[in-house]
Formats: structure tokens, C-alpha cells, sequence
């Protein structure tokens, strides 16, 4: 299986290089991804300027990486018109550094990414944890959720969205497939406005606060539950 790698992060953040190392279990990986942090960019392309795409050093052994000056949406489109030879079988999105859930799904260049992956008839699925450099719950379970999902033959009409809770391994209570997004956001916005003049105000966007629960059956409830929460999200075109 031709898997294609992506992100939101950049191409040097852990949380792709764990899922890169990760995803050669299930076959042969391409990396492709943002040169800097492409965070709720949301399915975000470039139209008015030129695309730098550079070959980069990687740390997982025999995958070949890409860094694109661009969005998340658009290294699914660089990869699939000018890097590879060969149409991947699916598209890997993530690890995302925190949780792509609720409401927040809508930002997310994670999922964003993945949604490009829809039109061009190509599966995908995203995924995402707690925001830090902890992925041992995801390297834990990522074979077994995955595996899972590949066995349900995942089609070009919808994103599987996978969030690993931020807890240890051990720790986690279960796998909860078929949950919907809260209708809340996971990471509650908060602005913090500075007066520059009389007429200018200077906003800062700041998530100092966390949806402390969701109605069961969401995929925040799973999460503050310290379960796996697997869902899908469909496209409004698709």
C-alpha cells in the first residue's frame, strides 16, 4: 500500500515523524508537509503566489520528505500533481499537536488536509492528540485503531477522524468508534485585548480554558473519558 503523509504542524514536528515511522508498518510512505506551522488553516490553498517545494532529511529510515512553503491542502495537492509518480492508496493526516474535535474540526488543517485528499478519490484519515510531545498512547494504539479502520475499506466520501486521549497508555479505558463531533469546541477561545489608541485595539487569541465535558456519545466525552474516540467527518461537497 502507497500511503501519503501529511500535516499541519511542519515537516519536522514529532508528532509526523512518529506517525511516518508508525504508518510503515502498513506500507510505503511519502512525507509531504508545511516547511512551518500551518494550524487552523482549514482547507486553506495558495493562489497568489508561487509554491517552494524542497526535498529535507528525515529521521525515519527509507521515507522519503517533502517540505512545501504552503498550506496543509496544499501538500496534498503538490504531492499528488508534482512529487509522486504513483496515486497513494490513502492519505495519513497528523499526529496533530492537540485534539481535532467538536466544533474545532472545522479550523483544522489536520482535517483539512485530509478533506483534500477526498476530491482527488483518495481515503484518508486524521489524526490527532493532546496537545505536547507525548504520543506513547498513540504509538501504543495506532496499529490496532488503524488496522481497524483499513478492514472497514474507508472510501473518498468521508475523513476518518481519530483523537488519542492525553493520558498514558495504560491508562486508557477503551476504543469508541462511530462518535460525533460535540457541538462545542474542545479548546474554548478567549481574546485578550490590549488598547493601542483611541482608535486601535490590539487582540491576542488565547485557549487557556478546555470544554470540561460534552454529551455522551460525542467525540469530546470519549476524550475527557480517557477513551479513543474514532468518528467520521463528511464533506458538504462530497
Amino acid at each position: 500500500m502507497k500511503i501519503l503523509i501529511v500535516n499541519d504542524d511542519g515537516v519536522r514536528a514529532k508528532g509526523i515523524v512518529t506517525l511516518a515511522r508508525l504508518a510503515t508498518e502498513f506500507g510505503e510512505v511519502t512525507v509531504v508537509a508545511p516547511s512551518s506551522q500551518c494550524s487552523a488553516m482549514s482547507h486553506r490553498i495558495s493562489v497568489h503566489n508561487k509554491i517552494k517545494i524542497s526535498k529535507v532529511d528525515f529521521p525515519v529510515e527509507g521515507v522519503p520528505a517533502y517540505s512545501v512553503d504552503g498550506t496543509p491542502a496544499d501538500c496534498v495537492k503538490v504531492a499528488l500533481e508534482i512529487i509522486l509518480k504513483e496515486k497513494p492508496d490513502i492519505v495519513f493526516s497528523g499526529i496533530n499537536h492537540g485534539y481535532n474535535s467538536g466544533f474545532d474540526i472545522v479550523y483544522s488543517g489536520t482535517v483539512g488536509a485530509a478533506m483534500d485528499a477526498l476530491q482527488y478519490g483518495i481515503p484518508a484519515i486524521a489524526y490527532s492528540a493532546k496537545m505536547g510531545e507525548d504520543f506513547s498512547t498513540a504509538e501504543r494504539f495506532f496499529s490496532m485503531v488503524t488496522r481497524g479502520i483499513l478492514e472497514q475499506e474507508p472510501t473518498f466520501s468521508e475523513v476518518w477522524n481519530v483523537n488519542f486521549p492525553g493520558c498514558g497508555p495504560d491508562e486508557v479505558k477503551g476504543i469508541l468508534w462511530d462518535r460525533v463531533p460535540a457541538r462545542t469546541e474542545y479548546y474554548l477561545d478567549h481574546f485578550e485585548v490590549e488598547k493601542i489608541d483611541e482608535d486601535t485595539l490590539l487582540g491576542d487569541m488565547v485557549n487557556i480554558e478546555y470544554c470540561p465535558d460534552a454529551e455522551e456519545g460525542t467525540d469530546i466525552h470519549a476524550l475527557n473519558h480517557n477513551c479513543i474516540s474514532i468518528g467520521k467527518v463528511r464533506s458538504f461537497v462530497l
